[in-house]
């Protein structure tokens, strides 16, 4: 009986233990969970999610998978209580979600898993994002670089589809087993973790930086092309272009009210799909007068001066790096996602490729920064009266994404915020968050006046951000995180990117710069 009681006492004492110390390694686990890996509701999302999803996948972030401690004392000894879990990202996206929107109640968080993309969407959102209107500026870039720039046009797709692919490796590591592990959820993630662990957070801000000044100049582009389209549609109209923009930007004015992108998401498929009609209608009127093509002023010889401009031109047209992260994590097969990459660069290629060639044939020595102003008078006003409302509905959608960064950064990073938040416990935008919002429509405007230049602010754009999201930074992470398990020719790619994208970033860079502070002293003594 006595060693029966000893017996008894002795168990007890052991499953206590244990289950202490399984509550201590939880612990320990989640708080480096916490610090380390915790998810983000990252402002990538918002250049991928699709139609109605877009402000929900937004709102929703990342999901995560709690292990309880049932789980932890289960498979050791069967027995124990509810202890802290481990917390680990899940690349299949189940577990709970973890977030509450600013206008919901946090008691009413949604617990449901965050939808998935299909393979064929998640292609369709990244086509979307590298066959923008931006395309219009291509015939241009090969008025200055001949079969260069048409060289280029496929180097970049191959480049970008690249590097695309070594980001997302970047997210990846493998588990003890050999198995491979999403441990990182965005862009940000993967530049913090190179800078670890010296300056934990110097590459997040790096990164959101670029990504601020990408948005807003597409922003402004937005704004200039706009002015653009509608002075060479109506040239008879006593309204310059400078008024024009400015009635485009009146127009835009509510997007600082903006809570939600539901409304506007929902003309997205719609503005894409006349815009591809719009392609088309270009290509046939080109291919209408083939006759007359000039296959003689297609040259081997640069315009040293402007052919930077170019370059960051064709590149800004493949800008997709920045949202591929938050988009492989919501595919439903993101083993589908180098295939995906594959189809959809060759298409861009060749889409791209095709259009530039025949539009610069067309028009040769007379082509525009905006080839829709080459079309005759009788139906160029309402082609450019589609792209402008293209234009102005594809607008809100960099916008809110540079808001959301700015108020992340600036007014909602917990207690490190320098602003308290613009949001009230209702929900509602405080004073001073209307003017952030109110503050960068006025100043896409009047960029957009001083410096209304679609191709050097394109090239600018393209050869400052384009080429370091796109080019150098991908190639120097995956250097930075992988280079132990990179072949030889790995290493080469990734070295070669680094030095050819800085080059073309730098002298892309200087070139526009010194365009752009010509026509900003020009519109000044104007």
């Amino acid at each position: 009986m006595a060693t029966l009681i000893r017996s008894k006492l002795s168990n007890k004492l052991s499953n206590a233990a244990t289950t202490v110390s399984n509550k201590s390694q939880a612990k320990v686990s989640g708080m480096f969970a916490r610090m380390g890996f915790q998810a983000t509701t990252d402002e990538e999302g918002l250049g991928f999610a699709a139609c109605d999803d877009l402000d929900y996948d937004h709102r929703q972030g990342m999901q995560m998978d709690i292990l309880t401690t049932d789980e932890v004392a289960g498979e050791g000894s069967g027995d124990g209580g509810g202890l802290d879990g481990d917390s680990h990202y899940q690349r299949d996206g189940t577990g709970p979600a973890r977030s509450a929107s600013k206008d919901g109640d946090p008691a009413n968080e949604l617990n449901e898993e965050k939808p998935k993309i299909t393979t064929w969407e998640a292609g369709w959102n990244v086509t979307n994002a590298i066959q923008g209107m931006f395309v219009l500026g291509l015939p241009y870039a090969i008025l200055h670089g001949g079969y260069l720039g048409l060289f280029l046009i496929i180097f970049a797709a191959v480049v970008c589809c690249y590097t695309g692919k070594i980001l997302i490796a970047c997210l990846y590591e493998e588990d003890e087993d050999g198995r491979l592990v999403r441990v990182r959820e965005s862009y940000v993630d993967i530049a913090n973790a190179c800078c670890a662990p010296r300056f934990p957070t110097l590459g997040g801000h790096i990164v959101n930086v670029a990504q601020i000044i990408e948005l807003v100049m597409t922003c402004i582009l937005y704004v200039v092309v706009s002015g653009n389209l509608m002075y060479n549609s109506f040239p008879t109209m006593p309204i310059s272009q400078k008024s024009w923009a400015i009635l485009a930007t009146v127009a835009l004015l509510p997007c600082a009210f903006l809570k939600s992108l539901k409304a506007v998401s929902k003309f997205s498929l719609l503005c894409t799909m006349a815009h591809f009609v719009i392609n088309v209608l270009v290509i046939a009127y080109c291919l209408s007068r083939a006759r007359d093509w000039a296959w003689d002023k297609v040259k081997f010889y640069i315009d040293v001066k402007k052919f930077p401009i170019s370059i960051g031109i064709i590149v800004f047209s493949y800008t997709s790096q920045i949202f591929l992260p938050s988009m492989e994590g919501s595919m439903s097969k993101p083993s589908d996602f180098h295939c995906m990459m594959n189809w959809t660069h060759i298409a861009a290629c060749i889409l791209k490729g095709l259009f530039a060639l025949v539009a610069y044939l067309t028009w040769a020595d007379a082509t525009k920064e905006v080839i829709t102003d080459n079309l005759p008078s009788t139906i160029r006003a309402v082609v450019n009266i589609f792209l402008v409302a293209k234009a102005l509905l594809s607008y809100p959608l960099p916008f809110f994404a540079a808001v959301e960064v700015l108020e992340k950064s600036f007014f909602q990073d917990g207690g490190r915020a320098t602003f308290p938040d613009c949001y009230g416990g209702d929900g509602r935008i405080k004073p001073w968050g209307l003017a952030l919002r109110c503050t960068l429509v006025v100043f896409t405007l009047l960029m957009a006046v001083f410096v209304p230049h679609f191709a050097l602010l394109m090239g600018l754009t393209g050869s400052l951000t384009g080429a370091g999201l796109c080019f150098l930074l991908p190639s120097l992470f995956h250097l930075r995180l992988l280079w132990r398990k990179l072949l030889w020719h790995q290493v080469f790619f990734d070295v070669a990117i680094f030095v050819i994208g800085g080059i073309c970033s730098i002298s892309g860079f200087i070139h526009s710069m010194e365009g752009l502070i010509e026509a900003f002293k020009y519109n000044i003594e104007e």
